[in-house]
């Protein structure tokens, strides 16, 4: 399990035992929780005042899902990290989510350290997706002409640094493996983008979802 740098949080679900449970994980990384949130308007209105650096939300409360809560504070211009916590495996919700802005989404029923390891992962410009959901190939691949597929337009070298990218490796990580500078990623990652006609992490971790190319192992193995 990873630790953070110093990190507050707010944290919203509607069953007092899970909001307890998480609060403790936290605080034994050495992350402050600034508020807990039992229902979806508060949760708005205590992440708009405090500004956390992160705001964990259920999926399912009342008044307002977590999803609405993220489009809601999105649309106010909230900087705040957001991460859906769900039992939910299904693909068109965990979609819906990213496109509401949502950096991560996060399986309950996963380990605990999954819950650092996205926090750390999102902190570091990630977009976190449960390895729960890899693992249980949730997402299929769209028929598509191959001969019109953008991703056919990438170079061997950003191919690669897209691979990395949207498998979880940050890209200061993806220069180490490649053994070329952190500039040099950032470039793939931009002309890549470019290509694909996306315009961030977010969208470029869509792209791959919905093409079912994001992959259950790690890709550090293969090197």
């Amino acid at each position: 399990m990873q630790e953070l740098q110093p990190t507050t949080v707010v944290l919203a679900d509607d069953h007092a035992i899970v909001r307890e449970g998480f609060a403790a994980l936290c605080v034994a990384n050495g992350i402050r929780v600034l508020a807990e949130c039992a229902d979806g308007p508060s949760a708005v209105e205590t992440v708009s005042a405090l500004h956390p650096d992160f705001a964990i939300l259920d999926l399912h409360m009342p008044g307002m899902t977590g999803i609405e809560v993220v489009r809601k504070l999105r649309a106010a211009g909230c900087p705040s990290k957001m991460i859906i916590l769900s039992i939910s495996r299904d693909e068109g919700t965990v979609l819906e989510a990213l496109r509401a802005g949502a950096d991560g989404y996060l399986l309950k029923d996963g380990p605990a350290r999954h819950l650092v390891d996205a926090m750390s992962f999102v902190r570091d410009g990630g977009v976190y997706l449960s390895p729960l959901l890899r693992g249980a190939g949730l997402f299929t691949r769209q028929d598509k002409n191959p001969a019109e597929d953008s991703v056919r337009s990438l170079s061997a070298r950003e191919m690669e640094v897209f691979s990395y990218l949207v498998n979880g490796l940050r890209p200061k990580d993806i220069a180490e493996l490649l053994e070329i500078s952190p500039k040099t990623v950032d470039t793939y990652r931009a002309s890549l983008m470019r290509k694909l006609n996306v315009h961030d992490l977010v969208g470029l971790v869509k792209f791959a979802i919905e093409r079912n190319l994001t992959s259950t192992s790690d890709p550090r193995d293969s090197r």
